[in-house]
Formats: structure tokens, sequence, C-alpha cells
């Protein structure tokens, strides 16, 4: 641990800043956790393209199809690469929780930055609040690490921004990803003030909220790496260009990714996310692969299609 539980709010305010994206797993053909495959894309993330800190084994990972061993290799991969040149934050969400809090201790004691874990599914639940807040205390209290919280629309409701708010006085609390309607967050985000961070997934808003909500992190999916190329860090340079104040520069280079992001998402099956998206990596030079089962793969005709877009799109190799 680099900081008590008691300094996590203000070692995430300091260290938990800029890009940080959701990493994809490569699998094998053979549905083999490619661990060399995920070692040479965190290194072209980190080195080639300056991203902040990784999102380790969400469901941008599938983290639903690995078993827990896999899960906690998947973490100290990342750690192990990342090596203090960027942050990680590992998604020890789960629908046991004893298996989030042994993944929430693995993480702490293999040497990741934070946790993030999201809101649970709940059974015959109509009124959620006390339920999800003594979730997230009872994680608390057992654990050092900072946490993240996540609501977003798949556990069957949102939480509302007066619980995150109660959610984040605890006390190694940091931040939240909060997948809901931008009126939601911004709410959020004036109830808070800088106690944690909160972002949402969205790229084509992050600029946006940089200049009105004065946010300072990207948390996280998976456009930090798919929008760029080493030559190519449009999405980074905007990124700091928001940051020094200079928005106008900012949003014409923002805009000027509209091409490359109409290009993935007008070729994207809404069944497929992650195989498109491991597809348009291997299109990028990096390391896809397939995905684990009962997640289906791109057809041949979904390839032509993307890698006809991403030629287009106007991205630099």
């Amino acid at each position: 641990m680099k900081y008590s539980k008691l300094d996590a709010k203000d070692h995430a305010r300091e260290h938990m800043r800029g890009i940080w994206a959701a990493a994809l797993n490569p699998f094998n053909n053979d549905g083999s956790f490619n661990e060399a495959g995920l070692r040479s894309n965190i290194r072209h993330w980190v080195d080639d393209l300056d991203i902040q800190g990784l999102f380790i084994a969400g469901k941008q990972g599938e983290f639903f199809s690995m078993s827990l061993a896999e899960r906690k290799r998947n973490f100290e991969i990342a750690v192990d690469e990342c090596d203090g040149r960027a942050g990680t934050i590992m998604s020890a969400s789960d629908q046991n929780f004893d298996t989030v809090l042994e993944l929430a201790r693995h993480a702490q004691d293999c040497g990741a930055d934070y946790i993030v874990v999201h809101a649970p599914m709940l059974h015959f639940v109509t009124d959620p609040d006390d339920t999800v807040y003594n979730y997230y205390k009872a994680i608390c209290d057992q654990v050092d690490i900072g946490i993240a919280m996540w609501s977003h629309p798949d556990s069957g409701y949102l939480m509302s921004p007066e619980l995150c708010a109660r959610i984040a006085e605890l006390p190694n609390i940091v931040a939240i990803k909060y997948s809901v309607p931008r009126e939601m967050y911004v709410r959020l985000s004036h109830m808070v003030g800088d106690k944690i961070h909160v972002s949402t997934a969205s790229e084509v808003e992050w600029l946006d909220n940089i200049e009105e909500l004065n946010w300072k992190l990207y948390l996280c999916s998976s456009p930090p790496y798919q929008l760029q190329t080493k030559n190519d860090r449009r999405m980074h340079d905007y990124t700091q260009l928001a940051f020094q104040g200079r928005f106008a520069e900012a949003r014409q280079l923002r805009d000027s990714l509209d091409p490359v992001r109409r290009a993935i998402l007008d070729t994207k099956p809404g069944g497929k996310p992650q195989a498109h998206g491991k597809y348009w990596q291997e299109l990028l030079g990096q390391v896809g692969g397939a995905v684990r089962s009962p997640l289906l793969q791109l057809t041949e005709e979904e390839k032509v299609r993307t890698r006809e877009a991403f030629e287009a799109s106007g991205l630099k190799l």
C-alpha cells in the first residue's frame, strides 16, 4: 500500500488523474489467457499513448468468463507491467461477496493502487439505498485500499446522487464511475466537490466535463487506445489542452476525431462489443484475440465492414 486508509482520498486527489483506460483481455483461439499479449498491449498503452492508468479485469476484460485465479493473475500482470509508470484500478466486482473481498485483498497485497466495485444486482429489493450503502461500507471496513464505486444500468437500478454522496463519506471511497444520464453526474459533482473523483465512460463528454465540472479523471473505457496510435494521440493532446484551459483548441482537436468515432459506432454489432473492440485493436497493431464463450465472435462480413471503416477513418498508424 502506498497510503494509509485514512489518506486514501488525498492520495487519489493527487495521483488518480488524467486518462485511465479499461483493458480488454486478449484470449487465444483455444480460450486460454494470452498473458504475453496483455503485457504487449500495456506497454504500448503506457509508453506510446501515455495513458495514466488502467482499469483491469472489468466488463471490457470479460471478468465474468474468468476464474478467480485468472482474475488475480490479471491483477499481477498489470501491476508488474505498469511498475509505477501508470496507475492501476482492479475490478473486484462480483455477485459473491466473499469473492469481492478476496479480490480486494489480493489487489491490496499485490501492489494495485485502487479497486473498483460495481453496485450489486439485488433481488426482490424495491428500495436499495440502505442495502447498497451497507454493501460498500462492509467492503470499506475490511480493506484499506481506495475504492471506486460503479453504478450502471446492468445492476437493474441506478444509484442516486444522494446515495453516492452518502457513500462518499466513507474513508477509503475515492471515486465513482457513474454510468448514468448527464444530469445525474452533474448533480453528484456539485454535491461532493473534490471529496471524490466523479467520472463517466463517455469520451464524447470528457472535454465538456473538464471545462464545466473541473473533472480531473477519465475513468474509463476503451477509447483511449482505440482512438489513438503512437503517431496520432489526439485524445491525449486535447485533454492536455483542456487541462491548460485552452478549450477552443481542445474542442477543435476533439471534433477532428469524429470520423474515427463514427467508424467505430457504425460498425459495432450491438451484441458484440468486446469482439469488435478486439478486432479494432488488431487493425491498430495491438493484440486483440478471441472472446470467450458465450460471447459471439465477429463474422467475416463484419470484419470487412469494420476494416473498410477503419481505413477511411483518418487515424494515422
